[in-house]
């Protein structure tokens, strides 16, 4: 199976809700998806949520990105040679780690397909169901315990708050959440970069204080500041989660050794594709280092992908994929099955996700 053309287009979808961070708003979900073609008419698809206050990534250096340098250094390899292929493909450019994890998951599930199973199976079939919490936007107090309710009747056991942008108010939030939603549901607060290294410590250990009883704080300082990282790790209980911190498997390596989380989270986006997010799920394996696998903002095409890995690999042992739920809609057919808080993995071969809502491919 040789590798004929690799095209882009675009998807725009609506969100349910506004999404904030202490980042950013958004209101559409806007990606660049990705088709794979091969010589003997089958096609894989991935997917690109440009993030530029994250990744650096924009729509238009997707576009460019997959258009003049990984197409052409793709074109004519056998999906059969992976690792010749995923080498080929993280080589040709420096970074643009979002345009690379489109293709990556692309030519996943060619690779799938051309042996008839699906990806999660061969990457060690650890789990056929997982379960992913649900971000609540940072807002008014009232109204994220209002969204808090609302996602716990949808069934979700997990919430992922959403933090940052108030420090001052950021431990009323959290302690209104748990009285609204009671000891049952997990609560993890994702700062998203937004304190400093004394004042993350001071509102977690309020939060302790309180007995709020928080699964995790992802990201509490910004993804540079390691020594920060490190300061809040040694000085709360609270299980400290790396996100921005953590790109590559040397990322990775480097935030163990020196105690900087307790735990990784690894976002395809991040990584450049799934081969090189199984080099971060060896490096935390050898460690004792349990994973979460997280999403930007996705539709159900990507989140798939990442479902896949997690589902192969039981060093994730927690799910970050509520990318198909923030949506308004959702027009994918195929792949797993996004059941609110439950994913269960199918045996379609690939990744599986088919009925992409793009016309006009470049």
């Amino acid at each position: 199976m040789v590798i004929q053309d690799i095209r882009t287009g675009r998807i725009s979808l609506p969100l349910r809700h506004p999404f904030k961070t202490a980042l950013r708003t958004v209101t559409h979900l806007e990606d660049v998806v990705v088709m794979v073609v091969a010589d003997d008419g089958q096609v894989g698809y991935g997917e690109a949520p440009p993030t530029a206050v994250i990744t650096g990534d924009t729509m238009g250096s997707v576009e460019c990105a997959v258009r003049d340098f990984i197409r052409p250094a793709l074109v004519g390899m056998e999906v059969e040679d992976l690792d010749g292929v995923m080498k080929k493909l993280q080589a040709c450019m420096v970074k643009n780690t979002t345009a690379k994890a489109a293709v990556d998951m692309a030519i996943y599930d060619l690779w799938g397909k051309r042996y008839g199973i699906p990806v999660w199976r061969a990457l060690g079939g650890a789990q056929r169901e997982l379960e992913t919490d649900l971000t609540i936007s940072v807002n008014p107090v009232e109204e994220m315990v209002r969204d808090s309710l609302e996602a716990v009747e949808r069934g979700y056991r997990i919430l992922k708050i959403k933090v940052g942008k108030d420090p001052k108010a950021d431990v009323e939030r959290m302690a209104a959440i748990r009285e609204a939603v009671g000891p049952d549901v997990k609560l993890r607060v994702d700062a998203n970069q937004g304190w400093r290294a004394k004042e993350a410590v001071a509102i977690i250990s309020a939060m302790e204080d309180k007995g709020l009883d928080i699964d995790l704080v992802e990201q509490p300082v910004p993804a540079h500041d390691l020594e920060g990282m490190v300061y809040v790790t040694s000085r709360v209980q609270t299980p400290i989660l790396a996100d921005e911190s953590v790109f590559s498997p040397a990322d990775a390596v480097e935030i163990i050794r020196r105690g900087a989380a307790d735990l990784i989270n690894i976002k395809l986006m991040k990584t450049g594709g799934i081969w090189q997010a199984l080099k971060i799920c060896d490096v935390a394996e050898i460690y004792g280092v349990e994973c979460m696998i997280g999403c930007m903002l996705e539709s159900r095409l990507s989140v798939a992908a990442a479902a896949h890995l997690a589902a192969g690999r039981s060093v994730i042992t927690r799910c970050d994929l509520d990318g198909p739920s923030l949506c308004a809609e959702d027009p994918f057919t195929g792949g797993p099955v996004f059941d609110e808080a439950v994913i269960r993995m199918s045996d379609d071969p690939g990744i599986g996700v088919t009925n992409i809502p793009c016309k006009d491919w470049q």
